[in-house]
């Protein structure tokens, strides 16, 4: 590891920003699904497309931007993709049919994917190994605020405005956040010399890195996958997209003081005890969302699922920044490509079974799947052994 990691942890209220900023975009379309598909005329699966398309690229995106980091710089790839992406948002407030939302969302997702994966590699570069996975907690403070103002707002926006409101929000913050990020210094790291693609290989030839991918892009679809459904759901039981807005913020709140209890608890307890301690409240939230999508059941579902997110991805992703510390850039960027290849797979999958409002079975299948991914991450990761040069990082 560079010597950037005996610098002083870096200007992290950046850093929660650019979490926030690209999470606000993120989570702002799930409200809004069912008054897009009313306003352009068109099936609720073809707008569940193309939020999945946005996950999809979202996802794929991110393997080349670690690389692009590795080449240029993690702020200069932050501050260029931000911009990019604050204009193809307000594209999206300008769509006209379900193929340019398509189109728009997907690129505008493909250059967000930049964002959060760099900031989780920054604290990668330039906070130990013993700290990292409470600054990468502290980190989720902007996710946290990021989705309960996407997701309350957005719903209410488009209840007493129009949806297209909030794609210009978003559009509009990511280019400002574009010039602010000219504050954040670059880390130390040492420049690649070999190919582009070496990490890579490096990669396949891992298998314990292989297996967190794949723990990645399980979560990406049961936890994201059920936020994303858990708007229409709660407005299919009879609520307005406002209350869906407002019920899904709940959210947000229980990141924020979840990533209290983690950061704390981390000091404490193994990682294994903080993924299982997730898997437990992923369960949970799915099978009380298959019994009942009412909003004051889904208000406890959203309080789980900010736990279940807190308590396991944060270990997930610490976890990612270990592994394989000589290519830390681009086994970060392939974690987060494989946890929103994960979620956009799953909106996939289930479009037609939410179409035909049949949520019961799709929480179902969730709650199923969340039992082997806590078990299964759990337990490899009470197994696994830190590195040397992350052990005396």
């Amino acid at each position: 590891m560079s010597d950037g990691t005996s610098r002083a942890t870096p200007p992290l209220r950046l850093l929660q920003v650019t979490a926030f900023v690209s999470t606000l975009d993120r989570f702002a379309m799930p409200p809004m699904l069912l008054a897009i598909a009313h306003d352009l005329g068109v099936p609720l699966s073809d707008v569940v497309h193309a939020a999945g398309a946005y996950f999809l690229v979202y996802g794929l995106s991110q393997p080349a931007w670690g690389m692009v980091s590795d080449r240029f710089g993690r702020v200069r790839t932050m501050r260029w993709t931000l911009l990019l992406a604050g204009i193809f948002a307000i594209v999206s407030a300008l769509s006209w049919s379900p193929l340019a939302l398509v189109l728009s969302r997907a690129v505008a997702g493909g250059l967000f994917g930049a964002a959060y994966p760099s900031s989780l590699i920054y604290l990668g570069d330039t906070v130990p190994a013993s700290r990292r996975q409470r600054s990468i907690a502290s980190l989720m403070v902007g996710v946290a605020l990021g989705t309960a103002l996407a997701s309350a707002g957005a719903g209410v926006l488009a209840d007493v405005a129009t949806w297209r409101a909030a794609f210009v929000v978003t559009g509009v913050a990511s280019v400002l956040l574009a010039w602010l990020l000219h504050r954040l210094p670059e880390p130390d790291r040492e420049r690649p010399t070999g190919s582009v693609l070496a990490p890579v290989r490096r990669i396949v030839r891992s298998r314990m890195t292989l297996l967190v991918l794949l723990f990645a892009f399980a979560e990406g679809a049961v936890l994201l996958g059920v936020l994303t459904l858990l708007p229409p759901a709660v407005e299919g039981s009879g609520a307005t997209a406002a209350v869906a807005g407002v019920v899904t913020g709940v959210y947000g709140v229980s990141v924020f003081v979840s990533s209290q209890l983690v950061g704390r608890l981390s000091q404490r307890w193994h990682p294994s005890r903080l993924i299982v301690l997730g898997g437990v409240a992923a369960v949970l939230a799915s099978a009380l969302l298959a019994v009942s999508q009412r909003p004051a059941s889904a208000v406890v579902v959203a309080a789980l699922l900010g736990l279940a997110w807190t308590s396991m991805h944060s270990s997930l992703q610490t976890w990612a920044t270990e592994v394989l510390p000589g290519a830390r850039a681009t086994t970060v960027s392939f974690f987060a490509g494989s946890l929103f290849v994960g979620s956009a797979l799953g909106a996939v999958l289930v479009a037609g079974l939410a179409e035909a409002g049949r949520y019961s079975l799709i929480f179902a299948i969730a709650a199923t799947l969340a039992v082997p991914l806590a078990l299964g991450a759990g337990a490899a990761r009470r197994t696994w052994v830190r590195p040397p040069d992350e052990q005396a990082a």
